[in-house]
Parts: C-alpha cells; sequence; structure tokens
C-alpha cells in the first residue's frame, strides 16, 4: 500500500513538473497544459481517497506526533 501511495506522489509530482515546462514554453491556455494539470488533480483526488480508504479498511495505521 505504501508502495502505491509513493508512486502516486512521483506520478503527481511529474505531471506538475510537465505542466511547468509546458508553461514556460508554451502559452498558459494550451491544451497539454491543462491536460497536465488535470490529471494531477484527479491523481491527488485518487490518492486521497485510496489513503482514506486504506485507513478505513485497516491497511494503514495512523500515528500521532
Amino acid at each position: 500500500m505504501k508502495v502505491v501511495a509513493i508512486i502516486l506522489l512521483v506520478v503527481i509530482i511529474a505531471m506538475l513538473g510537465r505542466a511547468m515546462l509546458q508553461l514556460v514554453k508554451g502559452p498558459s491556455g494550451s491544451p497539454q497544459l491543462v491536460r497536465s494539470l488535470t490529471w494531477r488533480v484527479a491523481l491527488s483526488i485518487v490518492l486521497f481517497l485510496l489513503l482514506l480508504v486504506a485507513v478505513k479498511m485497516g491497511w494503514l495505521a495512523p500515528h500521532g506526533i
């Protein structure tokens, strides 16, 4: 479960970097930029829901700091 979360985080960061490069190289409303940011938001929501389900099912145990 932790490996999946880490992989999703890496992909989210990669999509953010890709969007940044497209923003620097081209116009701010380009379809590639919008697509990259849409994927980033969608993957972030999926990761959040996955973590909620994992905690609810007992696959991950939150701990206090």
